[in-house]
């Protein structure tokens, strides 16, 4: 019997379950499509009309996207560093690191370092930004370069690199007084058409241009190349220490990215506890979106798909009234069942 004859054969439940176990978006895209249908329940019915429900379930979405958009860009740039055979455990610190540094130059105190020099407003800003992400980029060029030609454990770099950021910015910032200017907000609260939309813009823009990149570039596929066979790809011409140092330099830029975002949206910055757990959300929704923790596969859709399901799986828990530490392991459950699933795979 032909290959195309077994196919025909092969009934509607079948395809489902083939297609479940070979494709990694469908999987996830089901896995998806049955939380949202579990928490539009949970969020109820009880409304006068249904245009007061859809409207509702709208601003819920909303609230969803822009609350998990900062994450959502550092799970991106989490997917890359995974697919190389890395991981960035320093995330969250090193947005904490960022963000004082943002905050320190656009600090709108007499005392602060560009208004005591009398520049202040939009110029301020850009200069802020640009300095931002020129320290994003120089820790991640660091990690890039200890891990890459130093030969040292991604895990324990970024490791090494989260305790010193974060301790060192509790430090050096406990004296200082910062005050975020009412012009700087703008940049994540502006609202369009009644709604702060632009946090969730970032993170699309952001996701499409990876997506091009990861698909339709010499950089993106040699990512691929290195996390799938480093030596191969040695001996096919990457440079793998070069590719990799860039991968690291791109996360800290997405980190930055996040810090901006978060000190537009809320003016301020808790030095202990922001960005804790970040690291965790981006693993999460990385390896949930498909990619294999063992690196050469996955995707940028996936990973938006995994945020996704990530988000939405913190706001069912919250409606159902579950403990906020709980909520924790329930990702921790995810993650271990998403290893498992994928060795499981690996295996057949």
């Amino acid at each position: 019997m032909t290959t195309v004859a077994k196919q025909k054969k092969e009934t509607f439940f079948q395809r489902i379950a083939r297609n479940w176990k070979t494709n990694p978006m469908f999987s996830t895209g089901c896995v998806l499509v049955l939380m949202i249908i579990v928490q539009t329940i949970a969020l109820g019915f009880n409304d006068a009309s249904f245009g007061a429900w859809l409207q509702r379930w709208g601003k819920n979405w909303i609230n969803i996207l822009r609350n998990n958009a900062g994450v959502g860009i550092v799970a991106l740039g989490m997917t890359f560093v995974i697919i190389s055979g890395g991981i960035d455990l320093a995330v969250g610190s090193t947005m904490v690191a960022i963000g004082a540094v943002l905050m320190v130059i656009i600090n709108g105190y007499p005392v602060g370092l560009l208004t005591a020099v009398g520049i202040t407003g939009v110029p301020a800003y850009l200069i802020g930004i640009l300095a931002a992400v020129l320290v994003g980029c120089l820790i991640g060029a660091i990690n890039g370069t200890l891990i890459a030609r130093s030969k040292l454990p991604a895990f324990i770099v970024t490791l090494g690199m989260m305790k010193i950021c974060r301790s060192v910015t509790q430090q050096c910032m406990q004296t200082v007084a910062v005050k975020v200017p009412t012009g700087f907000l703008a940049i994540a609260n502006t609202k369009i058409g009644g709604e702060t939309l632009l946090p969730i813009l970032y993170w699309l823009i952001i996701a499409a241009i990876l997506y091009v990149v990861s698909k339709h570039t010499p950089f993106g596929r040699q990512i691929y190349a290195i996390g799938s066979n480093e030596r191969t790809a040695r001996l096919s011409g990457v440079n793998v220490e070069k590719v990799k140092t860039w991968i690291y330099v791109l996360m800290g830029a997405l980190v930055s990215v996040t810090a901006v975002i978060q000190i537009a949206r809320i003016g301020s910055m808790d030095y202990a506890n922001a960005g804790s757990g970040y690291e965790m959300d981006a693993i999460a929704a990385v390896v949930v979106g498909g990619t294999s923790m063992a690196g050469g596969k996955g995707s940028i859709i996936g990973t938006v798909l995994g945020m996704l399901i990530i988000a939405v799986m913190n706001n069912l828990l919250n409606l159902m009234g579950v403990p906020p530490f709980l909520r924790e392991a329930f990702k921790g459950f995810i993650v271990i069942a998403a290893v498992l699933l994928q060795k499981k795979e690996a295996a057949n």
